[in-house]
Formats: structure tokens, C-alpha cells, sequence
């Protein structure tokens, strides 16, 4: 499959604008086609905004950003040589059904199709439909330009090939695609979003703490190590003896939070030396003293920009 030089993006909201700011750095030209006329007439003023405000990020001109980027009367249009369509409507299966259908007359075979939505899996969206093998999920963080991330998704009909260009092309642009082994709603930046937000809200209703206080302890505690670091690097790193160790101390501890919330999915011993080896395969053990020292740095740095804003966050 060659590389990919032109995109489209069906729907217009904040997230296909968005897109279309990151997809500009990469790609030859960008297409958005958003049929609402109300919305389509604020595009062009969002565009400018986004890619002015990432100039110092990004250091390239929001001119030049937008150079690459057009507006199309139909979706047709939109697609035409297209070797990606990013999929951005409502979250709502029959109308990405509906697209879906649209697309498997207006775009080759090894086209890539990526939906970006937040639950709906590619065999729902697209099951049966003629371009179902070339059809995957690729959900990022909101806002897209902001936050790198994005979750790839094939189904089990997608082919490879359609999975390879996708996390290519999303690369090639500054993102930083994870693909997933097999789907599951939510995926796993809104299971992971959501275990949290479930137990806040658990928290709230059960007495426990305000709404402002449990914030700050994302805010000013977890968050403040969230920000570099991800779950099981925080665990690794806190308990001397690594992620085993830490699994060993407080595994019941979490087990019996998680039964009180009628969830009861023990840290088995299978379980904690595969997630030990994987952490082991990207820090050794007698490399721990010193990613524990990197950790206090990169907050001690934060810290500094937070005192030299006057409290401010980074």
C-alpha cells in the first residue's frame, strides 16, 4: 500500500477539525465534508483559531496549515482519491452505517476507513457492509491536536494491511497510535476514564468526599504523576522490589475495594508475573533506582513551572 497524501474527513464538529490540524502537518491535502450549512460556515474560523494557537507548538504557520486544507460541497467530492477517510458524525450506529454504505461506492478497496468513535466497534458499525475489511476504529483523545494518542481498533474482519497504513499514516503525523488485540466497548481510553469516573461519582453519593476534593486529589496527587508516567509504571515505581512487590502489598487491598463494588477481578499470581514480565522487559530491575530518581526529577520540574507561573499549572 503506498503512502497516504490525501485524507478525508467526514463531519465537521470539533473533532474532524481538529483532525484536520494534525493532518495537515503530513498529508498533501485534507478534504472536511460536513453537510449542516450553520456548521460548515464556522469551520474555517475554527481552523485558523486551532492552527494559530499550536504556532508556537508546532512552529509552522497556521497559513500553511490551512493551505492544505478545503472544504467540499459533497461527499463524493470529499473522498475522491482519498487514502484515508476519518469518520467523525454523531455517535449513533445507523448513521455510520449509513456513511459506510455511501463509501463502499466512492472509495478503492484499500482505501482506509477510521471511525472515530468512543464505543462503537468497526464489526457493529460496519458488519456486512462491502467495505467492512478495510474499516477499523481510530479513537483519539479529545481534543485530537492536543492529545496524541489514538486507539486502533480493527475488528476480526479488518485486513492487516488496512491496520499497518493506518498506524503509519497516524504516526507519520505526530500521533502515537495503540492498537488493540481485539475490540471491547469503551476501548481502553474510556474504560480506563471511566473506572475512575464510576468511582468518583461512588464516592459522591456514598458520603465520602465533595466533588471539588476529589478532584484535587486527581488534581494535585494522581494527575501530577499521571502526566508522565501511566498505572503500572506508577505501581512499579512505588514499592521497592518493582510491580510484583507492589502487587504482593496491596493486591488484596484493591481486591476487597473492587468486591465492595461488586466487581471481583483479583490480581492473580498468572496474572501479575505476566504484567511483571512486560515490565520487566522495558525496565530491568537493576535499572529501578535510577527511573525512581527520573520520576522525582520530572516532578520537581513540574513543580519549578507550577512556582514560576505563581501556582499555575504547566
Amino acid at each position: 500500500m503506498s503512502k497516504i497524501n490525501e485524507v478525508a474527513i467526514i463531519g465537521g464538529g470539533s473533532i474532524g477539525v481538529s483532525f484536520a490540524i494534525i493532518f495537515a502537518g503530513g498529508a498533501q491535502a485534507v478534504r472536511i465534508f460536513e453537510p449542516d450549512t450553520e456548521r460548515r460556515a464556522a469551520i474555517e474560523t475554527e481552523l485558523l483559531a486551532k492552527a494559530t494557537a499550536m504556532e508556537p507548538v508546532s512552529g509552522v504557520d497556521a497559513q500553511d496549515v490551512l493551505e492544505k486544507i478545503s472544504l467540499s460541497q459533497s461527499l463524493e467530492e470529499a473522498v475522491s482519491g482519498a487514502g484515508l477517510v476519518q469518520e467523525c458524525v454523531p455517535e449513533k450506529v445507523e448513521l455510520k452505517r449509513a456513511i459506510f454504505q455511501q463509501l463502499s461506492d466512492l472509495v478503492s478497496s484499500d482505501t482506509v476507513i477510521a471511525s472515530s468513535s468512543s464505543a462503537i466497534p468497526a464489526s457493529e458499525s460496519a458488519n456486512g457492509l462491502k467495505v467492512e475489511q478495510q474499516t477499523i476504529v481510530a479513537h483519539p483523545g479529545n481534543p485530537p491536536h492536543l492529545l496524541p494518542v489514538i486507539e486502533i481498533v480493527p475488528s476480526p474482519s479488518t485486513d492487516a494491511e488496512i491496520v499497518r497504513a493506518a498506524s503509519n499514516f497516524y504516526r507519520s503525523v505526530g500521533m502515537k497510535p495503540v492498537q488493540l488485540k481485539k475490540e471491547i466497548e469503551g476501548f481502553l481510553f474510556n474504560r480506563l476514564q471511566g473506572a475512575m469516573l464510576r468511582e468518583a461519582y461512588a464516592l459522591v453519593r456514598d458520603g465520602i468526599a465533595d466533588v471539588d476534593d476529589i478532584d484535587m486529589v486527581v488534581r494535585e496527587g494522581l494527575g501530577k504523576r499521571w502526566f508522565f508516567m501511566g498505572p503500572f509504571e506508577v505501581a512499579d515505581l512505588n514499592t521497592r522490589g518493582g510491580i510484583r512487590s507492589h502487587a504482593e502489598k496491596l493486591g488484596p487491598t484493591y481486591e476487597r475495594q473492587g468486591a465492595e463494588r461488586g466487581q471481583h477481578d483479583p490480581w492473580t499470581p498468572d496474572l501479575v508475573q505476566k504484567v511483571e514480565q512486560q515490565r520487566r522487559e522495558i525496565l530491568p530491575i537493576d535499572q529501578w533506582e535510577q527511573r525512581v530518581q527520573w520520576r522525582d526529577e520530572q516532578l520537581l520540574k513540574n513543580l519549578a513551572v507550577k512556582n514560576h507561573n505563581g501556582g499555575e499549572q504547566a
